[in-house]
């Protein structure tokens, strides 16, 4: 049975030349950990074909990337604030924003594009900006791909190609018609189209979800327990074809492996299958924290990154394999000198540490 963690559980020490701050090249070469209940195994993302369960349904998240950094200049005085888009409702933007200088309401941002972002009100660190034109339209034209902060800072003082980052921080399998989130689904990076194709012609099933991932994904617990970690909510949709395919697999015996925690918290978001539709889909917000013990009602494996220290996303991971099993697999990872995080290497497991 799995017991509940601590926060301090969550806690490794990684040197930070393991950072991963650009991808390989093919996106499937990268390394995969192959954690069993016995041991580990040191694979690579192209072995999947092999490695996973025969009939296996894969799930993946099919969100796009929204270039949802953004360089503005102050109206009057030029000074230079970057930001980054969260959400949108109506003309009110909500953004996070950095400045050298203090920010307060009313200041105007201007765009390099003409378009003007007005400061309405600050609510805890972010800030509420009213704007006559959509963040999409804007950001499609000015923006800059949101790689995450940690990547930023390995990278240094390295110039850095916006197209290559543009690219390559949004899976192959993306529907640019579902551009919301600002971070990728980082598991279903390593999948390029010739894996896809061999997945494809070894019988396994691929269906898509889709969690709009929002930039709550990288904040740490700060809580002294991690039930007192407030989820950040994020919206998921999955389609009726998945819904059918989910219960065809889960009723025939056959294993639902997920790409990404994000593909895991959509499919444990779901309502007991008896209540699924005939059709039309389903659709919601959650805020679900996956944590020791938890009883996984459809998702049977697992791939997905290395994660974050006092993540919620290693939480995740070790409500499926244990918090034991979790530490081991990680040191394995360090040893074997493996990429850590958003472009780095991954790691597929069966719940629990079960047999491939």
């Amino acid at each position: 049975m799995t017991t509940s963690i601590k926060v301090e559980d969550l806690e490794y020490e990684l040197p930070e030349w393991r950072i991963a701050t650009h991808p390989v090249t093919p996106r499937s070469s990268a390394k995969l950990l192959l954690v069993e209940s016995e041991g580990f195994l040191h694979k690579q993302v192209c072995d999947l074909p092999q490695l996973l369960p025969d009939n296996a349904l894969l799930v993946v998240n099919e969100t796009a990337v929204l270039p949802a950094r953004f360089v503005t200049q102050r109206v009057g005085t030029g000074g230079k604030v970057e930001g980054l888009f969260l959400k949108q409702r109506g003309e009110m933007w909500e953004v996070m924003l950095k400045s050298n200088g203090k920010l307060r309401e009313g200041i105007v941002l201007v765009f390099t594009n003409g378009v003007e972002l007005t400061l309405v009100e600050r609510v805890g660190k972010n800030w509420h900006c009213s704007c006559s034109t959509m963040a999409d339209e804007i950001l499609q034209q000015v923006g800059l791909t949101p790689i995450p902060p940690y990547i930023l800072g390995a990278r240094g003082e390295e110039e850095t190609d916006e197209l290559f980052d543009r690219e390559r921080y949004q899976t192959v399998f993306a529907d640019v018609k579902q551009a919301s989130s600002v971070a990728a689904p980082t598991a279903g990076l390593h999948f390029d189209e010739a894996l896809l194709a061999e997945l494809g012609a070894c019988g396994i099933e691929r269906v898509p979800v889709t969690l709009h991932v929002g930039a709550g994904t990288f904040k740490g617990i700060e809580t002294p327990t991690i039930e007192e970690h407030a989820m950040h909510e994020e919206s998921w949709q999955v389609g009726q074809s998945t819904l059918d395919a989910i219960q065809s697999a889960k009723n025939s015996g056959r294993l639902v492996i997920a790409v990404g925690t994000t593909s895991v918290r959509t499919l444990e978001s779901l309502p007991p299958m008896i209540d699924w539709p005939e059709k039309g889909g389903l659709s919601g917000k959650t805020r679900l924290m996956i944590t020791p013990p938890y009883d996984f009602k459809l998702v049977d494996g697992l791939v997905t990154n290395f994660h974050l220290p006092k993540s919620t996303l290693l939480t995740l991971v070790a409500a499926m394999i244990g918090i034991e099993r979790l530490k081991l697999a990680y040191a394995e990872a360090i040893k074997g000198q493996y990429r850590f995080y958003s472009y780095g290497d991954a790691m597929f497991f069966l719940s629990q540490g079960g047999k491939m």
